[in-house]
């Protein structure tokens, strides 16, 4: 029997990115706490890399506990920007403060995805786009928050590179899909092999 797909994420635009491409899945939230999972791993001298992963892996395990029937996505995204890790803006004021701190610097997004079946593991996926954002003053920062409100509370960054964000760049390196938060093409690959699409 064909397991269903279900997406540990409260990610509108992960979501948004499976349902356009034809993937019917439900949505089920995570619900673990992940300063702690960061913490404790920065802590112990990891890095970013094994720290998104492990996010990933661990919010498709608290949901694939809850239904081992099903095939479930995980994915977790970092930003970080001069060696410091950003984490979605809590409030507007917070994004504009990270919007001046990426302001005229590059920056890297570390974008892991995975898969588990019954807790386990079946597939996993690291993507690495680097974004510079150009020069910024205050008026532009303002404009862009007054334009998109709350919606910048949901990316790290504040931004949204699919919709008004782009004009707040120079140049972008990697997958399109990752900066929006899910490696949407491999993932699709891994469906396909899976029988799912």
């Amino acid at each position: 029997m064909t397991p269903s797909l279900v997406l540990a994420s409260a990610s509108p635009s992960r979501a948004h990115m499976l349902q356009q491409a034809g993937v019917d899945l439900a949505i089920m939230p995570s619900d673990i706490d992940e300063d702690a999972i960061k913490q404790s791993m920065a802590g112990a001298g990891r890095n970013t890399e094994d720290i998104a992963t492990a996010l990933a892996v661990e919010k498709a395990r608290f949901i694939s506990l809850l239904r081992p029937d099903a095939l479930v996505i995980g994915a977790d995204q970092i930003l970080v920007c001069e060696g410091r890790l950003f984490d979605k803006p809590v409030d507007l004021a917070e994004a504009a403060s990270h919007l001046r701190a990426l302001s005229g610097f590059e920056h890297h997004l570390v974008t892991a995805a995975c898969v588990l079946l019954d807790g386990d593991v079946q597939w996993q996926h690291l993507s690495l786009p680097r974004l510079t954002m150009r020069p910024l003053n205050e008026d532009e920062i303002i404009d862009y928050l007054a334009h998109i409100g709350d919606q910048a509370l949901t990316s790290v960054g504040a931004y949204q590179l699919e919709g008004r964000g782009a004009q707040l760049f120079e140049a972008v390196d990697g997958d399109f899909f990752a900066i929006l938060g899910l490696p949407l093409l491999p993932l699709l690959a891994f469906l396909r092999d899976r029988g799912l699409m």
